[in-house]
C-alpha cells in the first residue's frame, strides 16, 4: 500500500518539495486544518500537522500522525487504535525559554510596576531590584524548555537545579538535576522557580498552597508549561499575604483566564495569554519542518522515529 502524506503544517512551497523528494512514491496533500476534508483524511496514512481531535476518528487507514506541538494530551481517546503518534517535542523550546526569561527580568526589574506608573504619568523610584547573578534556579521539568531556559539563566550567573520524574545523568544547562521527589527539598533553596511540565495526573495541582509556602518570601514564580499544575487561587492567597517578589504566567486554568480572576490585579504579576511558543517565531516554524521531515526519512527506512508518545 503505497503512502498517502497529509500534510496540514504551514509549508513553503519550497518545503513541499523537499517532502516529496524524500518519499517519491507517495501521494502527498497539502491543506490546513480548517479546510482538511473527510475523504482526505480517510485516505491519509500518514498526518502532519494539528488536525481538530474530533476528525482523527475519520482517519480510519492512518498507520502514523506526528503533531506539530509538544503537548499532545487533546488527542488523548481521539486517535485510531494501533497507530504510531509523535510529537515536535523541542521545536518551540527556544521560543518559550527566551519569553520566560524575558518575563523573569521584567518581574526582576520590576517592570509591571514601572509600565503602570508611566500609564499613570508618575516617575517614582520602586526600589530594591533583582539579579540573577548568584541565584539558584530551580526548574520543574528538565526536558527540551527546561533546558534552554537553564542554560540561559546560567549564561547570566545563575546556579541551575532541574528536577524531573527520572535521572539518566546530565542535562545540558543544569549543575545538578534531580527528581522530582525532591521538590520540597528544593524549594526552600530557590530565588527562581520555573515550571515547564505537561499536563498529566501526576502535574496537576502539583505546586499547591503547602509547596507555594515553601517557597521563600521573596522568590519567583515562573509558569511556562500547564496552568493545571499551579493552584491559582493558592497563588493568589500567598501573594495576596505578600509572599513572593513576583510571578509570571503565560499558562492559566482555564484558558482564557476569566475577566474576574483576582490574578490580574496582583501588583508584579506578569499574565501572557498562552503565548510564549506556537509559531510567532519563525526558527519554531522551521525547527517543527525538519522534524517532520527527518521522522518521514525514518518512517520509510523502517527506522525507530523520534518523540515518539505511544
Amino acid at each position: 500500500m503505497s503512502e498517502y502524506i497529509l500534510n496540514l503544517l504551514p509549508v513553503t512551497e519550497e518545503e513541499k518539495r523537499e517532502f516529496e523528494a524524500i518519499a517519491p512514491q507517495a501521494v502527498h496533500v497539502y491543506a490546513g486544518r480548517r479546510t482538511v476534508t473527510q475523504e482526505q483524511l480517510e485516505a491519509a496514512t500518514v498526518i502532519f500537522g494539528w488536525p481538530r481531535p474530533s476528525d482523527m476518528k475519520q482517519a480510519r487507514n492512518l498507520r502514523w500522525f506526528q503533531t506539530m506541538w509538544a503537548g499532545t494530551e487533546e488527542y488523548e481517546g481521539m486517535l485510531p487504535q494501533g497507530i504510531c503518534f509523535t510529537s515536535s517535542a523541542g521545536s518551540n523550546s527556544r521560543s518559550v525559554a527566551e519569553h520566560m526569561l524575558a518575563s523573569l527580568l521584567a518581574v526582576c526589574r520590576r517592570l509591571p510596576t514601572y509600565r503602570d506608573a508611566q500609564k499613570a504619568h508618575r516617575w517614582e523610584d520602586e526600589g530594591a531590584m533583582k539579579t540573577l547573578l548568584g541565584a539558584t534556579v530551580l526548574v520543574l521539568g528538565a526536558g527540551h524548555i527546561g533546558s534552554e531556559f537553564a542554560q540561559m539563566c546560567r549564561g547570566l550567573g545563575a546556579h541551575t537545579v532541574g528536577l524531573k520524574r527520572t535521572v539518566r545523568g546530565d542535562v545540558p544547562g543544569f549543575d545538578q538535576v534531580a527528581t522530582m521527589e525532591e521538590l520540597e527539598q528544593w524549594l526552600p533553596q530557590a530565588d527562581v522557580v520555573a515550571m515547564s511540565l505537561p499536563h498529566s495526573p501526576e502535574t496537576v495541582g502539583l505546586m499547591n498552597e503547602k509547596r507555594l509556602g515553601l517557597m521563600r518570601d521573596d522568590a519567583i514564580l515562573l509558569n511556562a508549561g500547564r496552568g493545571s499544575a499551579l493552584d491559582q487561587q493558592a497563588l493568589e492567597k500567598v501573594m495576596k499575604e505578600g509572599k513572593l517578589w513576583g510571578a509570571a504566567l503565560d499558562v492559566t486554568d482555564p484558558e482564557p483566564l476569566p475577566q474576574d480572576s483576582p490574578l490580574w490585579d496582583i501588583p508584579n504579576l506578569i499574565i501572557t495569554p498562552h503565548v510564549a511558543g506556537g509559531m510567532r517565531l519563525e526558527i519554531t516554524r522551521q525547527a517543527c519542518i525538519k522534524q517532520a521531515q527527518d521522522n518521514l526519512r525514518r518512517y520509510l527506512a523502517g527506522e525507530p522515529l523520534v518523540n515518539q508518545v505511544k
